[in-house]
């Protein structure tokens, strides 16, 4: 697999099924290079057997949600401005209908219980900003007043844009769509046929999640307010009355919880995805995302947070009668779990898979996965039968040429297991290596087909990567040991796995080796190439570097250094890269994005400038409009142009002959 391949890269998002299982409607998306951007529609599968065929041929149509009868998808939409819009279409297919004109972009979607509204949310932008006056670009733009500890989020920009609730009569997927009026018109601004939104949230506040009750009288969602002072993860749920929004109710005082999810049952019982953050309101480290179940005396946690988590990236919950569908990550992979309200958990999907969304009806669930050989596909479990492939979507990539990694488990120098996986090209070698190290630090390595990796073994290296301790899928006190102690028992996990395995496999050289990471990955990076010279070469990449520089630049930053490296000016020091840079000789490619706001673009020029002075063989490569997720959800374009820097880096200092 090369840098263009990325093209064949086909993620299937949350499914929706129909109420008699019947059939399946999903999104796909995938990078495409010529249009520099990922691009997606909506399919549909009629079930058990029918083939997908797709139903929109939008840009990047996502987010599908079907109506209560099955006849109505709603779905989210750029307009010609490029804003996200509510749309509506037939669940056959058909020309979808405009639902919305927001001039913020719609962020999520739900339908009523009795399918005659839609409630979204949707950012309410200031007037006179973000595009609203013809002509004022931003640089003209008045000035913003900033009160609050925090201002800015990575990918978003500054927080002056708030998510509300809003609730819309659901039009016919038959009705007129929405019209721009011609520039010398006298009609009235915009011609609208469907109803206008009702705004039923207000203030400074955003609010994530959008459910409604049984009744379909309230709204059930998380109001986020910006603190003035110290960061407090600790959420409220809250009940919005939908036909009077003034009308509202804390529904359960979550004490400390760090709240990620609502779902209601048909029954009215509440349920919650989230975490403890302890008394002080911050602690995240290995958070323990749990099933909560919302009691008269408060959330009862129905899964163990020590050693079941819930908190991958995508993951959701599906009300499936009196039970809850939910994805436990564990040792790289996410299996589908149905968990019981006394707490018993039984396996749904497991196996060699990361589960990325899911939809239940009756006995019939369908699930997007991916695998060690593919991106993204849908799924189906009939009951206790064997899964069965509904889609092909991963072929383009396997006809591209895919090496699936071999799994391998390391004791390390005090007998702690560390696990992990190494991919090597074809032929007996001896091949040099690269050691790959993820981001996080709570996050993992997993099963599914990764570009990172492949691109590499395509131009010759084999390379290793590990889950040392602070990683997540190990159970919580894996994730929770480096706290305060950040590059000690992470580091020597990495290390120790790398040596393991280069010195057990023949076909791996150990005398031309190089290192790279991203985010976390970036800060081991750097503190790998301090402490060990043996490497020929380095990437440093969106890095953790400077955690004194962090607070006041990084969104996170009024948390997230103090919980990780603590706020001991010694024990800062104690676990900084850039504290010991003076001792880096390895010639380092620092890779940064422009507008990465999780970790700031300072964090990479701080570090470059410190190894430029220092004499070390050093470049920074900055890519303009990017954030934190370019290898991720970047320009196409810029992420073949970063694979074609890092190969052309490896090239030059770990050639392969």
């Amino acid at each position: 697999m090369r840098a263009h391949d990325i093209e064949s890269l086909v993620s299937v998002g949350r499914p929706a099924l129909s109420s008699d299982g019947g059939f399946a409607v999903y999104a796909t998306s995938r990078p495409d290079i010529a249009a520099d951007r990922a691009v997606g529609q909506l399919w549909r599968v009629d079930l058990p057997d029918g083939a997908p065929r797709r139903i929109t041929r939008g840009v990047a149509d996502h987010t599908p949600r079907l109506s209560p009868d099955d006849e109505t998808v709603a779905f989210i939409r750029a307009d010609g401005r490029g804003r996200a819009q509510l749309f509506v279409v037939s669940a056959a297919g058909g020309e979808p209908v405009q639902v919305t004109d927001q001039p913020g972009g719609v962020t999520d979607l739900a339908w009523s219980p009795d399918g005659t509204r839609l409630a979204f949310t949707a950012r309410v932008v200031e007037p006179g900003r973000y595009g609203t006056v013809e002509g004022r670009d931003a640089a003209a733009e008045p000035p913003r007043r900033i009160t609050g500890i925090r201002w800015h989020a990575n990918g978003q920009g500054y927080l002056d844009r708030p998510t509300h609730l809003f609730v819309v009569d659901a039009p016919a997927v038959d009705a007129e769509p929405f019209y721009e009026p011609a520039p010398d018109a006298a009609a009235p601004e915009r011609q609208v046929v469907a109803a206008v939104p009702q705004q039923i949230t207000e203030g400074v506040a955003s609010w994530a999640g959008v459910v409604w009750t049984e009744d379909g009288r309230v709204l059930l969602s998380v109001p986020d307010e910006i603190e003035d002072r110290a960061r407090d993860l600790r959420s409220r749920v809250v009940a919005v009355s939908v036909d009077a929004p003034g009308q509202r109710e804390v529904l359960a005082r979550t004490a400390n919880l760090a709240v990620d999810e609502v779902a209601v049952a048909t029954d009215g019982a509440v349920f919650l995805r989230g975490y403890d953050v302890g008394s002080s309101g911050v602690d995240f480290v290995a958070p323990g995302t749990a099933l909560w179940l919302v009691t008269e005396r408060g959330p009862v946690a129905l899964t163990d947070p020590e050693t079941t988590d819930l908190g991958e990236v995508g993951s959701h919950l599906s009300v499936c009668g009196d039970d809850v569908l939910v994805q436990d990550r564990a040792r790289g992979r996410v299996r589908l779990v149905r968990v019981t309200r006394g707490g018993a958990a039984t396996e749904v999907l497991g196996g060699d898979v990361e589960v990325t969304g899911h939809a239940v009806a009756g006995n019939r669930v369908v699930a997007s996965i991916a695998s060690p050989t593919s991106f993204g596909e849908l799924v189906m479990v009939d009951g206790d039968a064997q899964p069965r492939r509904l889609t092909a979507h991963g072929a383009r990539a396997r006809d591209r040429g895919i090496v699936v990694p071999e799994e391998r488990d390391v004791a390390g120098r005090d007998g702690y297991p560390v696990h992990g996986w190494v991919a090597v090209p074809e032929g007996e070698g001896p091949f040099p290596v690269i050691l790959q190290i993820h981001g996080g630090p709570y996050a993992s390595y997993g099963v599914h087909l990764f570009d990172e990796t492949q691109v590499l073994v395509d131009a010759g290296y084999a390379v290793v990567y590990s889950n040392p301790r602070g990683s997540a899928g190990y159970g919580r006190a894996h994730g929770r040991v480096i706290r305060h102690a950040m590059g000690t028992l992470d580091f020597f996990d990495v290390i120790d796995f790398f040596d393991g395995v280069v010195a057990s496999d023949a076909r791996l050289d150990a005398d031309r080796v190089g290192v790279m990471g991203g985010s976390y990955g970036g800060y081991m990076t750097a503190w790998i190439i301090a402490h060990d010279h043996r490497f020929a070469a380095a990437i440093v990449e969106r890095g953790f570097l400077d955690p004194v520089a962090f607070p006041g630049s990084s969104d996170i930053g009024s948390f997230f250094g103090q919980e990780y490296v603590g706020t001991d000016p010694e024990r800062i020091a104690a676990q900084s890269p850039m504290a010991v840079v003076d001792r880096v000789r390895t010639p380092t490619l620092v890779l940064h994005s422009e507008l990465d706001l999780r970790c700031p673009l300072e964090q990479a020029t701080r570090y470059y400038a410190a190894l430029k002075e220092n004499g070390v063989a050093t470049e920074m490569l900055v890519f303009p409009g990017e954030d934190h997720e370019l290898t991720r959800a970047g320009r196409p374009r810029h992420r073949v142009q970063r694979f074609d820097a890092v190969v052309e880096w490896w090239g030059r200092h770990l050639p392969v002959t």
